[in-house]
């Protein structure tokens, strides 16, 4: 165990003898930017989401159809943390018919489900939240494509899934030291 010593300036001295500091960062998730950006799978399919369906899946689009931008246009919460070496932490929206859906996981039996549930991003996030999930480089050589961990189970990442005729976004365990396609994502701005 080691000891680090850090400086702090007290500013104040509140009510009931509360003492308050200076320039001290909180672990919590604070947002810091939001970019907007559509998302490819490797078979250039963009991730389309439709929540009147429950439904998650990269599909083939046109260009008009990008250009509408239904349930594909991405808003990417990039949150500031004093812990950088899990990846930076980024949250989903995406809007649908003039509402906001974020992304989050939840657990359906034994099996991790990802869903789309109406509301806005939060700016702060004092502690776990099924929402965050690591962006990292899909590989040491590759900084164009990313994959993206879920924060509250290590080792498993936003992935697709073939389901017939569909590639639904699922959440998947990725064994140590492999390298999985089916989760290497690329962003792309909205022009």
């Amino acid at each position: 165990m080691s000891a680090e010593e850090i400086l702090v300036r007290a500013v104040e001295l509140g009510e009931n003898f509360c003492l308050y500091f200076d320039e001290l960062e909180c672990d919590a998730l604070c947002k810091e930017k939001i970019l907007h950006r559509v998302l490819r799978n490797i078979n250039s399919q963009l991730l389309v989401v439709r929540p009147d369906l429950n439904l998650a899946a990269f599909e083939d689009v046109t260009d008009q159809e990008m250009q509408s931008g239904k349930g594909m246009h991405f808003s990417i919460h990039c949150y500031k943390t004093t812990t950088p070496l899990a990846g930076l932490p980024v949250a989903f929206s995406v809007q649908v018919e003039n509402k906001s859906y974020y992304m989050c996981c939840e657990r359906e039996g034994e099996e991790m489900i990802i869903r789309f549930k109406e509301g806005e991003v939060p700016k702060e996030i004092p502690g776990e939240s099924n929402i965050i999930f690591f962006k990292k480089t899909f590989t040491s050589c590759s900084s164009t494509a990313f994959k993206f961990e879920y924060s509250l189970e290590r080792g498993m990442f936003l992935a697709f899934k073939e389901e017939g005729y569909l590639r639904k976004l699922i959440l998947k365990k990725l064994p140590k030291d492999e390298v999985d396609e089916t989760m290497k994502m690329s962003l792309y701005k909205i022009s």
